[in-house]
């Protein structure tokens, strides 16, 4: 009996602590109140990293967080976060796997005063995203394209026109339509040129896009696209936007003997620097990918929270280039750095973000 009313005793603290004003989510003593963190999947090891991230970040800062991975499905994204709306966090980070799903839950959150800062993706079609914290995702369009395009006069040097295919990312991700006008504002103009030339026509992102990042999906495209406009021709480039297509990609073009005898491996590009694809790198697959520190994001992240929760102003850089269909919402944008073999070991290794064994 004992025990029973111990228990007893225990759950009633716990409900007066929930019913106190200005308390909200029982946390200890000198935490500064609780984050939620919601993170699309964790079948990408850069959205394992970030949580990861922010969660030692908050935790140092004097926050308790509650993060929930939603595994791609947005229902239960929806679901993760109104939970967290329920239990009182004081502020919302979110990336969302649909940027446009979230408009309700939003409105929920502003009901009840909780501020919400859009994590990497932006969330569209509500008033109620206080801020954003990314980075410059045109700008990692653009180096991707110009690694393709140097990739390809190193390997391919007297070829011209030179043959390459699109792919783009999730359709229903924001940030997937300025990697590819990134890239295209670099490579439209040597299309137009003549010195690119994509076999199958296959342009745009209503054609080209990838849905949930979908490395499967990429590469049956690939084989796709391979069978139905290389049975004499030769592919030499291949835009991807994200490591996990990449490999896929590559698994496709190894398939029909790319890489292998006289047939060289096209220039296929990446980007979140994924341990798999920087082995690949390192193995003269994958020519090259987009490193985003996540640790960097993360610290933004928190830096808004601190400025959000103590009445101060958020430190932001771009005022003009989110448009989410309601607002413009304030951001501040990172900047990303293209690895290849020649600087993986200094931008990766040398700044800790890696260890060299974890690429051997």
């Amino acid at each position: 009996m004992k025990l029973t009313k111990r228990a007893l005793l225990t759950m009633a603290v716990a409900a007066t602590l929930l019913s106190t004003p200005f308390l909200g989510t029982p946390v200890v003593a000198q935490d500064k109140g609780t984050i939620g963190i919601s993170m699309p999947t964790k079948s990408s090891a850069r959205w394992i990293s970030d949580g990861e991230s922010m969660v030692k970040q908050f935790t140092e800062a004097g926050y308790a967080t509650d993060l929930q991975y939603a595994e791609d499905d947005i229902p239960n994204q929806l679901a993760q976060i109104e939970n967290m709306i329920t239990k009182g966090v004081n502020v919302l980070v979110i990336a969302a796997i649909d940027g446009t799903t979230l408009s309700n839950a939003l409105e929920n959150a502003a009901a009840s005063g909780i501020k919400v800062i859009a994590y990497d993706r932006l969330i569209r079609d509500s008033g109620n995203v206080d801020y954003y914290a990314t980075f410059d995702n045109f700008k990692v369009g653009v180096q991707q394209a110009e690694s393709l395009v140097k990739g390809m006069k190193e390997r391919f040097p007297d070829v011209k026109p030179l043959n390459v295919e699109l792919f783009g990312g999730s359709p229903d991700d924001n940030n997937a339509f300025f990697f590819y006008n990134g890239a295209m504002s670099v490579l439209q103009p040597l299309i137009d040129a003549g010195e690119i030339t994509i076999p199958s026509g296959q342009m745009g992102m209503d054609v080209v896009g990838t849905l949930r990042w979908d490395g499967a999906v990429a590469q049956a495209r690939m084989d796709n696209l391979l069978s139905a406009n290389y049975g004499d021709k030769v592919l030499h480039g291949a835009l991807s936007p994200y490591d996990g297509l990449s490999i896929g990609i590559l698994s496709s073009l190894k398939g029909v003997g790319y890489g292998s005898g006289d047939l060289a491996m096209p220039i296929v590009t990446g980007q979140d620097a994924e341990i798999p694809s920087v082995k690949s790198m390192i193995a003269g697959e994958q020519y090259s990918t987009v490193f985003k520190d996540t640790r960097e994001l993360a610290r933004v992240t928190v830096g808004m929270v601190e400025a959000l929760l103590t009445g101060s102003e958020p430190e932001i850089n771009d005022t003009t280039t989110y448009d989410n269909g309601v607002k413009v919402v304030p951001s501040y944008l990172l900047e990303p750095v293209s690895v290849d073999v020649t600087n993986y070991e200094e931008i990766l290794v040398g700044s800790g973000y890696y260890t060299a064994d974890q690429l051997k």
